[in-house]
């Protein structure tokens, strides 16, 4: 199969889709590589080292979309891309399109297919692509959010920690996966005052037998959700649901109520947002204010450590590359439903239950084509 990685051209974006380790394992294999002039650049992957991994340097994205029978990338397609996809081509990347119709209809207008990295899913019912990208960006959360309390910044000027005789900050964060797990540990770390909010009481259970007495556990509910945050100096958006739009578990009125230069952290922005007054936003511009309240919502995260994440993404995704370049995505998805979790839509059709629910759009079980 012949795989093509473009360039990312979202904005600050520098992550890359394929490693020159991967690329030289799918030469292994029998497979070909044209990799973008310039794509790796930014994060010292460069063109000489996806030359003697045995990739094709091209020139423009347009050689990668005019040849390549799978297109691997890590951000989700821009309008100039999906313009060039083409019913022959899989495409493999992060789509969150359950928040997105817009780019839901382009991509079933172009007629490829579209396989999610962060809808495959693992035995346990994990989501493996996801999980490497949600540990730094919660990572990130917490660094990001000690920034934003400065007062520079438009926060309450608050050292995340505090000092000897001063109090610490308080630290209250939305769902206890992968994020908030790492944004806990994190913020914990600077000595900050935490509690996690979930609605899995046996996740609740695992976090405070992983940390104990350093981190609070609380149930989710509305009214635990507006008293915390109520007095909170840093909030972390952190739930997810698979594929599907995250639940607005603080509203405009809960907003207006927390305290002047409290810094609120979407993480979740990807899937619409934790809160009713988040809106997507770029590392060229990361914040905005509304009810004084300071709002983080970079819907690409982990794109500001483009090298840890590359490298971490490739990890994960290699093998599920390897498996669609060897069988061909239909084979790939027969021979495991966890890949075939994955596929959002083929051929003008939404395949993924939860993208076509939070759309209101119609669902083809993607097993009838698969026979």
């Amino acid at each position: 199969m012949l795989i093509g990685v473009p360039r990312e051209i979202k904005v600050h974006e520098y992550r890359v889709g394929l490693t020159p380790a991967s690329v030289r394992e799918l030469i292994h294999h029998g497979h070909a590589v044209i990799i973008e002039q310039g794509a790796g650049e930014a994060i010292g992957l460069h063109d000489t080292d996806y030359q003697s991994a045995g990739a094709e340097i091209v020139q423009t994205a347009e050689d990668i979309f005019s040849r390549a029978e799978m297109i691997v990338k890590v951000k989700e397609p821009q309008a100039s891309e999906i313009a060039q996809l083409s019913e022959n081509q899989t495409l493999f990347t992060y789509l969150h399109l359950a928040a997105d119709r817009a780019q839901t209809e382009k991509l079933c207008r172009s007629g490829c297919t579209a396989i999610a990295y962060e809808t495959v899913t693992d035995r346990a019912g994990h989501l493996p692509l996801l999980a490497p990208m949600s540990e730094v960006a919660g990572r990130m959360a917490i660094q990001a959010g000690a920034h934003c309390l400065e007062m520079e910044q438009g926060g309450r000027g608050m050292l995340l920690g505090g000092v000897a005789g001063v109090s610490a900050a308080r630290v209250v964060i939305l769902g206890g996966g992968v994020v908030g797990t790492n944004a806990a540990r994190m913020a914990m770390g600077l000595e900050a005052h935490v509690t996690v909010l979930d609605k899995n009481l046996a996740r609740l259970q695992e976090l405070d037998m992983q940390f104990g007495p350093m981190l609070n556990t609380i149930y989710s509910t509305v009214d635990a959700v507006e008293t915390l945050i109520a007095e909170a100096d840093l909030v972390i958006g952190a739930v997810l649901v698979p594929g599907a739009a995250t639940p607005r578990l603080i509203t405009e009125n809960m907003v207006r109520q927390m305290r002047r230069g409290t810094v609120l952290v979407d993480v979740a922005i990807d899937q619409g947002g934790s809160a009713a007054t988040s809106r997507p936003t770029t590392h060229a511009e990361p914040t905005y204010r509304k009810h004084e309240v300071v709002h983080y919502c970079v819907t690409n995260m982990p794109g500001a450590v483009a090298r840890t994440s590359t490298f971490a993404l490739n990890n994960a995704t290699l093998p599920f590359v390897l498996a669609l370049a060897d069988k061909g995505w239909q084979q790939a998805m027969s021979d495991d439903p966890h890949l075939r979790a994955g596929l959002n839509i083929q051929g003008g059709r939404v395949t993924h239950e939860a993208v076509a629910h939070a759309l209101g759009l119609g669902l083809t079980d993607p097993e009838t084509l698969l026979r």
